[in-house]
């Protein structure tokens, strides 16, 4: 009879530690692409805390890119925020997409945070091959 095999990680493991984290300004980092929106929230040192889509929320394809779905993720991932001692937050843009809008939106209902700044950080192309044509309108 074969014996089972037990997997040493698995003994060892421990379980994880909640990260006891009192911050009072983070940053949140937003990417808007024509297919999907990420949020991350971040301390001043750029060390991840939370980090969401909107395929967490169960939107599924083009879904995921709508202004109402940015909204609803901002709202989870700030309320989530608040619980650890959210204040103060400063907001980086990347990329153009439709989701930008939600995002405001959802900053400016909940209200008991303050905006530090909004800053963009969308890649300018330089050098390397020729980009696509203009389309015409």
């Amino acid at each position: 009879m074969a014996t089972p095999v037990v997997d040493a990680k698995a003994k060892n493991a421990t379980p994880k530690k909640k990260r006891d984290i009192k911050l009072d300004s983070w940053v949140l980092h937003v990417q808007t692409t024509s297919n999907n929106t990420i949020l991350a929230l971040v301390d001043e040192n750029g060390n991840r805390i939370l980090g969401w889509g909107t395929g967490k929320l169960g939107y599924k394809w083009a879904k995921k890119s709508t202004p109402y779905a940015a909204e609803m993720l901002t709202k989870q991932i700030l309320k989530e925020g608040q619980t650890i001692g959210l204040k103060e937050i400063g907001i980086i843009f990347r990329w153009a997409g439709l989701a930008r809008d939600g995002v405001f939106k959802a900053v400016n209902e909940i209200g008991l945070i303050d905006i530090k700044y909004i800053k963009e950080n969308t890649a300018i192309q330089f050098g390397g091959c020729k980009g696509k044509r203009q389309k015409r309108i």
